[in-house]
């Protein structure tokens, strides 16, 4: 834990993360060593950096529902860590909000992770985190219906965000085929006693 917390530290100070700190806002991320799920998002919202909370929104509630957990589950960080491509809500754009920052990313999640080593599965949320972890050419709808190919260890989902409800309309399978899968391998990643 001292060397999570020496890191959150670095993040606070470093420079490009001035305007941030200047504004009050704390980085927005979920690290533990013993956490055994990883979820990668896209960047908090303006709800979550206003509270501090990872998920601390409609989209939190809706990721909630889907991962078949309750809200102490979830806020576990023993259970799932949660590193957005961005700490920091990266401000408005003019439908929806901005991209998360492309260099801060490969920054800090590298060390973050690596002091994470019970991690057992990692969700990819997101076209962003999909990119970045992932590669490739295909579409997210691509990666999300073959999800299984990135078994056992990684699993992407499309972003639980309430305006990708026509996304969902257009591909029930996402419902029948892939939620029952997830809740699944969340379950399995999330059992057992700790440091196993």
């Amino acid at each position: 834990m001292e060397e999570l917390d020496r890191i959150r530290r670095e993040i606070v100070a470093d420079p490009s993360n001035a305007w941030a700190a200047a504004a009050g806002f704390d980085p927005i991320y979920v690290a533990h060593p013993d956490a055994r799920c990883l979820i990668i998002g896209q960047a908090p919202g303006i709800k979550a950096q206003q509270s501090g909370i990872a998920f601390n929104d409609t989209s939190g509630q809706r990721l909630i529902e889907w991962l078949g957990v309750d809200e102490a589950t979830f806020r576990d960080p023993t259970a799932f860590a949660i590193l957005p491509m961005d700490f920091y809500y990266p401000g408005k754009a003019s439908t929806g909000d901005l991209p998360p920052r492309a260099d801060f990313a490969p920054s800090w999640h590298p060390r973050l992770i690596e002091l994470m080593p019970r991690i057992r599965l990692t969700l990819i949320v997101g076209a962003y985190a999909q990119r970045h972890y992932l590669g490739g050419k295909e579409s997210l709808t691509e990666r999300v219906r073959s999800f299984r190919d990135y078994l056992p260890d990684r699993f992407p989902l499309v972003h639980p965000s309430s305006l990708n409800f026509r996304w969902q309309a257009r591909n029930p399978w996402f419902a029948t085929d892939v939620l029952p899968e997830l809740r699944l391998r969340v379950e399995e990643a999330i059992a057992g006693p700790a440091g196993l």
